[in-house]
């Protein structure tokens, strides 16, 4: 099988440091915590190509920056979209914003999760929380060029159904017939009609094949542990599995440190991962 690259960093920005000018075009709130911007360029800024997986810096004036997964369309040129969840004063001032506010964005940085290098695979893509973000555009793109594919399998687990992210998308891909759709909640209620429990239960559930299979996880990390071991179980190779992992960056550039993951920097080597070349520092704390 083709391997991802190592890095797939594409900026329109002359100096990475510096943001280029967005304007807020739409505001969505997913749950009560959690809210989607929709960007354009302004001001004759140019906007930013990026591949599945890739992030960006944003930038809310006078308060600070953040990364931000891409969770929007590759192919929705020039148009970004960018979904939060409020976990401090950044992303706290940046939920009060409105449409025709400005913002600034720097990127896009970071490598790729693998999807035009994986043609004729099975996909099974597994997201916890606000993990599902970033592997939305892999989804918009797997389902743009459905033929290239076989199996497309989601399973996505929140907390409570109140928590579940782009519910009106994953009620229109679950009516397709060429995906499977599989969503649980930790904690159901009494309208809650579906799967109860935590995301890898779903695992042993599918039907792909594992030999022809690539994983795509991205979630809480003892989320993605537990997944880990289901797969090896069904028997996916850990060269077909790929975690993203977003740990303390603060510069996108490799050049403060902060998200040192052994030898590497996640902001610059990752966030997406092939398993096998992470597994000896993956789980571990503080490295």
């Amino acid at each position: 099988m083709a391997h991802m690259p190592e890095r797939a960093v594409g900026t329109e920005a002359s100096d990475p440091m510096v943001p280029l000018l967005y304007r807020i075009e739409g505001k969505k709130r997913e749950t009560h915590d959690t809210f989607t911007l929709d960007l354009r360029p302004k001001n004759g800024s140019r906007s930013v190509l990026f591949e599945p997986g890739q992030f960006n810096m944003l930038y809310v004036f006078g308060v600070g920056e953040v990364p931000i997964s891409i969770s929007g369309n590759a192919a929705a040129f020039p148009a970004l979209q960018h979904t939060t969840r409020v976990v401090g004063a950044v992303t706290k001032a940046m939920s009060l914003l409105e449409p025709g506010d400005t913002v600034g964005v720097r990127g896009p940085f970071g490598s790729h999760w693998p999807v035009a290098e994986m043609t004729g695979c099975d996909f099974v893509i597994i997201a916890g929380g606000i993990g599902l973000a970033p592997l939305r555009p892999v989804l918009y793109s797997l389902i743009r060029e459905r033929a290239k594919y076989r199996r497309i399998i989601l399973l996505y687990g929140t907390r409570r159904p109140e928590d579940i992210l782009y519910r009106r998308e994953l009620e229109k891909w679950r009516s397709k017939f060429d995906l499977e759709i599989q969503v649980t909640v930790d904690q159901g209620s009494s309208r809650w009609k579906g799967n109860v429990g935590v995301v890898t239960t779903l695992i042993g559930r599918c039907a792909f094949e594992p030999a022809h299979s690539v994983a795509l996880l991205c979630g809480p990390e003892v989320m993605m542990r537990f997944a880990l071991m289901e797969l090896q179980k069904r028997g996916v190779p850990p060269e077909q599995t790929f975690l993203s992992m977003e740990r303390n960056m603060k510069c996108a550039i490799g050049f403060c440190g902060h998200c040192q993951f052994g030898p590497m920097f996640i902001c610059k080597d990752g966030p997406v991962f092939r398993f096998d070349r992470i597994a000896p520092v993956f789980g571990k704390a503080e490295i």
